[in-house]
């Protein structure tokens, strides 16, 4: 395009352009990334409501672009740099390009957009290059695309066309000066959102007003958008739903054994606690806790695991409470679950808290807590020592024992090995103790040591072959254990972090994504059963507690799930803004503000919405509300402690 015949207004004309060609690359990357995670939003897509989403995006793409090119703004109207401004333009449509690819990738893990807890998240690994330039391999036809895209930018690119001639400077400045005054209103409108003073700025929740199900929330936001909104805000907003403690106590409180003696009797048993968290071992991938799946012949890929259930205590209906490994321990660990962002990653981290292996700890338990990876990963040796636990067992100090053998050349010691030393360690530990292992192997890259790629060999998902290692890992596990002098006088608590890639519709849906396995086993009583009751990773905590007697005061956001009758147990997440609540048979989905939707438990694919139809909705809504008050007092008053 030649912007030069029109004089001075030239350079105006070229930003114009030029910025339309921005929220084209905006809105590419957007296609991409539906097209690239497609089965996670087709069912009931329907063509309008596409519409609906995508121009839903165009407000939060102008939040993002106008944030981003301001400088380059500058550059058109009020400088003669033209070259500089071209490279400024490239250079931040590639990267927001690039951002936005990325995190079509790792959608699948979290089911949300990145906002800036990833930094703090990776901070401490040193082997994101290899896992980069892996997923750069997996994902070519990403890579392509970008490339393709950023050529299109570069070859359309229009230049302003026009100079200051001698004599006539300050007719030009005059003119830019002017257009950038008039075009300053908008630039400020476009970032809040809107024009009018009623309008704040627009936040990632923002996108909910546009969406169906909360999950299709990532494609209304952009990623730069997603950094940019999250950089030095305030993770807990505390709301007004009760006007007094006493009112919204009377509804939930995370106070538990507050109505007991004063002088506590000692535990009425001190059996050693072993509790394993299994890297991305959804309950999908579970054929004994899925046996009508695919019209009943759905056989999973954990047979070791299957006959662990046959003897374990498991729930009809069992979730995590986030989508992120270091969700997975604050939940599972201290009953804290994920709200907004990773509890880890927010300043509430630095408040007064304990976890199992505290309390524990204070009843003459020795504590470690067991993770293959490097020490200091994913600060999980730092939350450890935080919670209780007196010792931490790494990598570090498991090659000091075994030599340098076993590392997958990624992330950690391999499962099949760490889980051999983790049982050693434990045997040479003083009873009572509490420990803890989070295993690594079931993780990307998805590889499995080279001794067994033809016994599991790829098969559906990448991940699935993984899970058969882990589960084989886990079944030699329990036979070293079972040879222990401290085996009968344990009980196991198995769990995953998270979930990770599906292969069936229903669990993929808002709350699927969600279903992970909550497996209590205890050999002194090998009976299996199958409770009919909800339960959640932020239960295990008061669960163990309740199997041990423990009588103090202690705070949990979960509950004694074995100890409270069926309906008054539930489950929480927290999914792009929205509060999924789990009880009395049916889903809710609440924004913070309303319900958004209503589906019964059995409507496993969530097709039918009946919000406004349901005659618990209401007290539903009240328990979701001191659920969330409680948690926003505590977090940001340091109320973490009875």
């Amino acid at each position: 395009m030649n912007t030069r015949r029109l004089g001075l207004f030239a350079p105006m004309a070229a930003t114009l352009c030029n910025l339309l060609l921005a929220y084209a690359t905006y809105m590419l990357a957007r296609i991409i990334y539906l097209l690239a995670n497609y089965s996670y939003f087709s069912q009931g897509l329907t063509f309008g409501h596409l519409m609906e989403l995508l121009g839903g995006g165009l407000m939060f793409d102008t939040t993002a672009i106008l944030v981003t090119h301001i400088p380059y703004i500058l550059l058109m109207l009020l400088t003669p740099w033209q070259r500089v401004s071209k490279c400024y333009f490239l250079v931040v449509n590639a990267i927001a390009l690039a951002l936005n690819l990325a995190d079509a990738v790792y959608f699948r893990y979290t089911m949300r957009r990145t906002t800036t807890t990833v930094f703090g998240e990776f901070q401490n690994e040193n082997n994101l290059g290899s896992i980069i330039g892996t997923e750069f391999l997996n994902h070519w036809y990403l890579v392509l695309a970008f490339a393709l895209i950023v050529w299109l930018l570069w070859r359309l690119y229009v230049k302003a066309g026009v100079r200051s001639q001698s004599g006539r400077w300050w007719q030009y400045a005059l003119v830019q000066v002017v257009l950038l005054a008039v075009f300053v209103p908008f630039i400020i409108a476009g970032i809040r959102g809107g024009f009018t003073t009623a309008v704040r700025p627009i936040t990632i929740s923002n996108a909910n007003q546009y969406v169906d199900r909360p999950v299709e929330a990532v494609l209304v936001l952009n990623t730069p958008f997603s950094l940019y909104r999250s950089i030095g805000k305030n993770v807990f907003t505390v709301p007004r739903y009760f006007d007094s403690e006493a009112d919204m106590a009377a509804v939930y409180t995370p106070q538990h054994n507050t109505s007991l003696t004063a002088h506590p009797s000692p535990l009425t048993t001190k059996k050693n606690v072993v509790i394993l968290i299994v890297e991305s071992f959804g309950r999908e991938y579970i054929g004994a806790l899925n046996k009508t799946l695919d019209g009943g012949k759905y056989q999973g890929y954990t047979p070791c695991v299957d006959t662990l259930i046959a003897h374990s205590t498991t729930f009809r209906y069992s979730f995590c409470n986030g989508r992120k490994s270091i969700d997975g321990m604050p939940s599972i660990l201290c009953s804290i679950p994920m709200f907004v962002e990773p509890f880890i990653l927010t300043p509430s981290s630095m408040n007064d808290f304990t976890g199992l292996a505290g309390i524990l700890a204070g009843e003459g338990y020795q504590t470690a807590f067991f993770h293959g990876a490097q020490n200091g990963s994913m600060g999980f040796e730092a939350f450890a020592r935080k919670t209780g636990f007196q010792r931490y067992y790494g990598r570090t100090e498991y090659e000091a024992a075994h030599g340098t053998d076993d590392f997958d050349g990624t992330w950690a010691i391999w499962d099949e090995p760490f889980l051999q030393y983790y049982a050693e360690e434990m045997s040479r530990m003083q009873q009572p103790f509490m420990t803890a292992v989070f295993t690594a192997s079931s993780h990307h890259p998805f590889v499995v040591p080279e001794q067994y790629s033809e016994r599991f060999p790829e098969e559906g998902k990448e991940i699935h072959k993984c899970i058969r290692y882990t589960d084989q890992a886990i079944g030699r596990f329990f036979q070293t254990a079972s040879k222990q002098p401290w085996f009968q006088n344990t009980l196991f608590v198995l769990t995953s972090d998270h979930t990770n890639m599906s292969s069936h519709a229903e669990y993929q849906t808002d709350l699927g994504g969600f279903c992970s396995p909550i497996i209590i086993y205890d050999p002194s009583k090998p009976e299996g059963t199958m409770v009919d009751k909800v339960a959640q990773q932020i239960d295990i905590l008061p669960t163990v507690l309740g199997l041990l007697g423990y009588q103090k005061p202690y705070l949990a956001f979960g509950i004694d799930v074995l100890n409270t009758p069926a309906d008054d147990c539930w489950a929480v997440n927290y999914l792009n803004g929205i509060y999924q609540y789990v009880r009395y048979g049916y889903v809710l989905q609440f924004d913070g503000a309303k319900t958004k939707a209503v589906y019964r438990l059995e409507d496993r694919l969530m097709q039918q919405n009946v919000v406004g139809q349901v005659a618990v909705q209401a007290q539903m809504e009240r328990e979701v509300k001191a659920i969330i008050q409680q948690y926003m007092e505590r977090m940001t008053q340091n109320r973490l402690t009875p």
